[in-house]
């Protein structure tokens, strides 16, 4: 039975600060208007990852529609280790990083679940959906991989593999989902009036693409026109959420190329691809060095809960 739903009053983000030495592990930040953070647990980390590469980058966090249980993902990478990013890329690991809760304030032990192809040189940016024709999840990320129309059998080439689940621990085989003549990495999914919208990082040209979908099916999307997003180059770790309040959406965007953090945009039209840039003055986004995370609506019962267990 699907969990009423209870009036949202705040927001959750869990991302990771940078390639110091705790840098890479989850931490938590709460936002009462969507645009203004606070840290919580006073800026360290909440959830650590002893296991695998023993570090996390890129974390997710998404509601069970159907019993309110929350799961967050992540993926297994620790640059600071010293490994550098070709390694990464060609040699990185094919497991997520798995966590669940049923309160956002006590997690399970993590633990990795191998999704990635045989022949994956990484596994990054995990993300999920919840698909209701299918009553699972769909589950989503970047691995470049050898062979293609585009490239030669022994080059590699950023895509988008997904693998469907409806418990965090059993996958279906992975299969490709999207891929474009460019590389292309960091996709994040939002459903809205029976539509379902797509951002994705071209890994070549650095900046945002957007798409509509009639359903999740990986052939059911068609580009949509972003000007003013396409045009906002060294960005990635796309996050679109509904504003709790009112008929607008805020997507942002990890500006890595000059290391400044996260920039929203705000649009009250997603099929639009009308975005408009939040002036500096609008936003604050606390004390950490935010970089690549995910945001989900919370209750005032899981803010105060929240606060209580994490503080500033």
């Amino acid at each position: 039975m699907t969990v009423q739903h209870v009036p949202y009053t705040g927001y959750l983000l869990v991302h990771f600060i940078g390639e110091s030495a705790d840098g890479e592990q989850v931490y938590f930040s709460y936002s009462e208007d969507g645009l203004h953070w606070q840290d919580l647990n006073q800026g360290l980390p909440v959830l650590r990852s002893a296991i695998g590469e023993k570090g996390v980058r890129d974390p997710f966090v998404i509601r069970s529609p159907k019993d309110n249980r929350f799961y967050l993902i992540a993926t297994d990478l620790r640059i600071a280790s010293g490994k550098g990013w070709d390694a990464a890329v060609n040699e990185g690991s094919k497991d997520i990083i798995v966590w669940e809760s049923e309160d956002l304030v006590h997690w399970s032990s993590p633990r990795a679940v191998t999704v990635g192809v045989s022949d994956a040189g990484c596994v990054w940016a995990p993300e999920a959906i919840y698909d209701e024709a299918t009553d699972e999840f769909l589950v989503f990320w970047a691995s470049a991989t050898r062979g293609s129309s585009d490239t030669s059998e022994t080059e590699r080439k950023q895509k988008i593999y997904s693998s469907r689940t409806k418990d965090f621990r059993s996958f279906t085989p992975a299969e490709l989902y999207i891929e474009r003549e460019n590389h292309i990495i960091d996709t994040t999914i939002i459903a809205h009036n029976g539509s379902y919208y797509r951002y994705t990082k071209d890994e070549t040209t650095k900046n945002i693409r957007v798409e509509k979908g009639t359903s999740l099916d990986k052939d059911a999307f068609i580009p949509l026109s972003a000007p003013i997003l396409e045009a906002i180059p060294g960005v990635e770790g796309p996050q679109i959420y509904k504003m709790n309040d009112r008929n607008e959406w805020c997507l942002i965007v990890d500006q890595f190329a000059k290391g400044d953090g996260y920039l929203p945009l705000l649009t009250s039209d997603l099929d639009s691809g009308e975005f408009r840039v939040v002036d500096k003055d609008a936003y604050d986004l606390g004390k950490t060095h935010k970089r690549h995370g995910g945001v989900i609506p919370i209750t005032a019962v899981e803010v105060t809960r929240l606060l209580e267990a994490f503080g500033a």
